[in-house]
């Protein structure tokens, strides 16, 4: 539910990116901050204002899911 760069609590890509890098030392994607998104539209910034209060942490390191998707270490094996 949240963003944050830690072992306790893990997002989606961000265990994907964890994996990858740590059994093989290969880094899929690119880490972006928070900040780096566009966080402008109103549901987003309802959103960030619900998980977040006014404490936003604009700095968290981040992996997107369509970073990894983007990654160039990462090859297609087979298509339908």
């Amino acid at each position: 539910m949240y963003f944050e760069w830690s072992d306790d609590k893990i997002y989606c890509s961000e265990l994907i990116y964890k994996m990858y890098q740590r059994a093989t030392g290969v880094e899929i994607g690119r880490l972006e901050k928070l900040r780096d998104f566009d966080l402008s539209a109103p549901p987003v910034q309802a959103k960030m204002k619900e998980r977040y209060g006014n404490r936003i942490p604009y700095g968290e390191d981040v992996i997107s899911p369509a970073s990894l998707f983007a990654s160039d270490v990462l090859v297609t094996v087979a298509q339908r």
